[in-house]
């Protein structure tokens, strides 16, 4: 493919170039990357294998550690650098230490404590803090710092300045989720290189910290008018997330201002997940989502099963993240069954392909390049 432009409105932050099948964008430069992709974290779900493979098709591949001890860390990151020499991300949680509220956890373990009893388990007593904020970890920091990924990627708010300024200094990038333009302004003044929007309809936790998530950001007009809104006002690269599952959907998002697109239940379905064969089941049969707290104590979108309308039918109130979370983590973990398990996803689910991620990166690139020829 010979040299040539995609005109984007003028104030996208950078204008596209393809050259040699690669698209190049204020991203790709960014991150070193020859595509605009960004494999989203996805706790739980997402392997070394997955992003390593992403890396190599030309991504950037993201490593979710904010579940992890530091140590599990450590060997997460080191895993995924064993299968490529790619630019990677870690992922962390920066939320804020959850308000512990005795009387509002004991209510909500006693409407839950028949269902452990059903299943001839021991009811908890108590809930825990059982991820800590990425702020509150020197532990995770020195991860960071000897293992030195590209880039980490900062979920539920910014990273602390000490925090901020030590990862500067090591030269890793910081990417961090918005889901309003106060938000994102609040990010880059932070000192964010690259800020990922994302909008109502994205599968897992919403990374919105300045007030619930806006439903005005629901679907393609919602997320291009977060995106055009957004680029308008910062000076770092912008990138879409939320429901976008083809090369098209990223070409859309780019027509727009976004410099790249963040995907994860596009890769949910890849074989190098740890999805089981039950939730590919429901991406595949197009069960719909919805977004809920009462599974871990914040905003989140996942596929409608047995659990979702279980815990959306409890009367008491959640506990804060990841209180909230702790429990019913127990709950699923006693229950042993497939049906009763979160399975985070967003409203894209439906269009979900069951591709390894080689050859799924490979579409969405000839998806975008053909967008892309046929606009030059």
């Amino acid at each position: 493919m010979g040299l040539g432009f995609v005109e984007y409105p003028k104030h996208v932050i950078a204008r596209v170039t393809m050259q040699s099948n690669c698209v190049r964008t204020s991203l790709t430069d960014l991150l070193g990357l020859e595509y605009p992709i960004i494999q989203a974290p996805m706790a739980g779900v997402s392997t070394p294998q997955l992003a390593a493979a992403v890396s190599n098709a030309g991504g950037l591949g993201s490593v979710a550690l904010g579940a992890l001890t530091p140590e599990a860390a450590a060997r997460a990151l080191e895993d995924t650098r064993a299968l490529t020499s790619g630019p990677i991300a870690a992922n962390l949680f920066v939320h804020e230490p959850p308000r512990v509220d005795a009387e509002l956890a004991k209510a909500f373990l006693a409407e839950i404590a028949p269902k452990f009893e059903s299943l001839g388990e021991r009811v908890p007593q108590s809930v825990t803090e059982i991820y800590r904020s990425f702020n509150d970890s020197d532990e995770m920091l020195d991860v960071l710092l000897a293992l030195r990924p590209a880039a980490v990627s900062l979920h539920f708010g910014a990273a602390s300045k000490r925090h901020t300024r030590a990862l500067k200094q090591a030269g890793i990038l910081i990417l961090a989720t918005a889901t309003s333009v106060a938000e994102a302004l609040a990010l880059e003044q932070t000192g964010a290189d690259c800020l990922v929007m994302q909008n109502y309809g994205a599968g897992g936790h919403s990374g919105a910290f300045l007030g619930p998530p806006d439903e005005a950001t629901k679907g393609r007009a919602g997320l291009q008018k977060l995106i055009g809104d957004t680029a308008a006002v910062v000076s770092v690269p912008v990138v879409a997330a939320g429901g976008l599952m083809t090369g098209m959907d990223v070409a859309d998002a780019m027509s727009v201002g976004a410099a790249g697109a963040q995907m994860g239940t596009a890769f949910i379905g890849c074989p190098e997940t740890r999805a089981s064969e039950r939730y590919r089941e429901l991406l595949a049969s197009g069960t719909p989502t919805r977004l809920t707290s009462k599974i871990s104590g914040r905003p989140a979108r996942a596929l409608v099963n047995e659990l979702l309308l279980w815990v959306e039918d409890l009367a008491a109130i959640a506990p804060d993240y990841p209180l909230c979370y702790d429990a019913v983590k127990q709950l699923v973990a006693a229950t042993k069954r497939d049906d009763f398990s979160v399975m985070w996803a967003g409203e894209g689910a439906s269009r979900s392909r069951f591709l390894p991620a080689r050859e799924l990166m490979d579409c969405l690139v000839a998806e975008l390049n053909e967008v892309g020829a046929r606009q030059r």
